[in-house]
Formats: structure tokens, C-alpha cells, sequence
């Protein structure tokens, strides 16, 4: 999770609404994510003058949303968490293939204020990156009470809240233990048995599902931005979305 440092964590705190409105930030996180990566010249265009207006005014002394160390964290973290889920469903990449898909993945902060020189050359160079940051992590306890709300789900309707239950779960199931421990989260041998038995089963049932149900999610989500978007003069897509 990247609100594990600090100040990621304290302007996702004092600025973001995704306790009070959890729908509306998912919709708008997986705009980025999508349409960067999916989406044509004039989508990524505009999903990132998106984002860049809904970073200015998330500042203070000790954050900006534009610091490109910041953003680079959180492409980081986007990075190895899904390297990790693909991983877990689908096996391990070899050497080649994990290359490949770092590149892909630089785009999450080049996109934005990163520049393509400051996202680490290679895997090796990237592992060396986040050792130094997890290591030192210190997250305190404003942002751990956050972290815990959200995974709770917010104000997510009562009916949805079993399902949050699970999703917690697996959220720290996948977490780098040292993030985990730093967050102050309780995860037992027993967790761990509960969780690896669960991937034991999730694992090849999601494999198991025809290419256009695995899909779903992706076209789902590219459909919903498309036509925010398109409903929007792209000068005031962030004020609107």
C-alpha cells in the first residue's frame, strides 16, 4: 500500500475522499490505470490532465502530490504488487519476461511527473530501490488508523462489507511482511496457512475462467472512463470526475 510512507500516507489522509466516497475513487484510480496503459494518445492525454488537477491542491509542508519521488514510490508499489498477484495466479516470470514487464510499468509514473531517467534501469536496480525504502519505513499512527478504515471499506454500503472482509485478507496475505509488520497489522503462522490454502484454490479457479470473463474487469472499467470522458470537454474532465 502506498500511504506505508509518510508523506504518500499524510496527504492521502488530509485530501483524499476515498473513505467518504470508496466507489467514486476506485472508478477514478482505475481510469488511470486503464486508460494510461489501454487507452489512445488523446485518453492518456486526458486522464492525465485529470489527475494532475486533482493533485494541486494536495500539498503542505512535508508533501506535494507533484514530488516525483513520491509518485515514483507509488508506481513502485503498483509495480511489485502486480508483479506479485500475477505471479501468484500464473507462476513465475523468468528473467525476460519480468524485464518486460517493469518497462511496462514506468509508464504509471513517467506519465506524470517522473522522469524516465529516475525509474530505476533495471529489476536489480528497482529490488535495491525498494529494500532502501521499506526498510526504513515508519508509518505512525494517524496513517495506520487510515489504513485500517479503508480496508474496513469506509462507507461502503453494510451489504458489501463481508466481501471487504475478504479483500482485507487477501490484502495483507499479498503485503510485503515488512510493510505489514510496520502498519502494525496482526498476520499469524495460522494467517498464513489460511491464506496460502485459499491460493491454492483461487489460483486455478481464475485460470480456469475463458479469456473474456478474466477480461471483464478491464472492459468494464475502460467503458465506464471512456464515457465519463467523452460526456466531459476535456478542459474540465477534473472538475468533473
Amino acid at each position: 500500500m502506498e500511504i506505508a510512507l509518510p508523506p504518500v500516507g499524510h496527504g492521502v489522509v488530509e485530501h483524499s475522499k476515498a473513505l467518504i466516497d470508496p466507489v467514486t475513487r476506485f472508478r477514478n484510480t482505475s481510469a488511470y490505470i486503464f486508460l494510461v496503459a489501454f487507452g489512445d494518445d488523446e485518453e492518456r492525454r486526458r486522464v492525465v490532465r485529470f489527475v494532475n488537477r486533482a493533485h494541486a491542491p494536495v500539498r503542505a509542508d512535508g508533501y506535494n502530490a507533484f514530488d516525483p519521488k513520491l509518485q515514483l514510490w507509488i508506481a513502485a508499489v503498483m509495480f511489485h504488487g502486480g508483479r506479485d498477484v500475477y505471479e501468484r495466479f500464473f507462476g513465475r516470470l523468468d528473467r525476460a519476461e519480468a524485464e518486460r514487464l517493469y518497462r511496462e510499468f514506468a509508464v504509471y509514473g513517467t506519465s506524470l511527473q517522473v522522469p524516465e531517467e529516475m525509474w530505476p534501469a533495471d529489476l536489480d536496480a528497482f529490488d535495491a530501490y525498494w529494500h532502501s525504502v521499506v526498510d526504513d519505513l515508519e508509518i505512525d499512527g494517524t496513517v495506520r488508523s487510515y489504513a485500517r478504515a479503508l480496508l474496513s471499506g469506509g462507507d461502503l454500503p453494510i451489504v458489501v462489507r463481508p466481501a471487504m472482509a475478504l479483500n482485507r485478507f487477501f490484502t495483507l496475505g499479498m503485503l510485503d511482511p515488512r510493510i505489514r509488520e510496520a502498519y502494525g497489522f496482526t498476520w499469524t503462522e495460522a494467517h498464513q496457512r489460511w491464506f496460502d490454502r485459499l491460493m491454492r484454490i483461487a489460483a486455478p479457479a481464475y485460470r480456469a475462467l475463458p479469456a473474456a470473463a478474466r477480461h471483464l474487469p478491464r472492459k468494464l472499467v475502460l467503458r465506464d472512463a471512456r464515457k465519463r470522458f467523452a460526456a466531459v470537454p476535456a478542459h474540465a474532465a477534473a472538475a468533473r470526475m
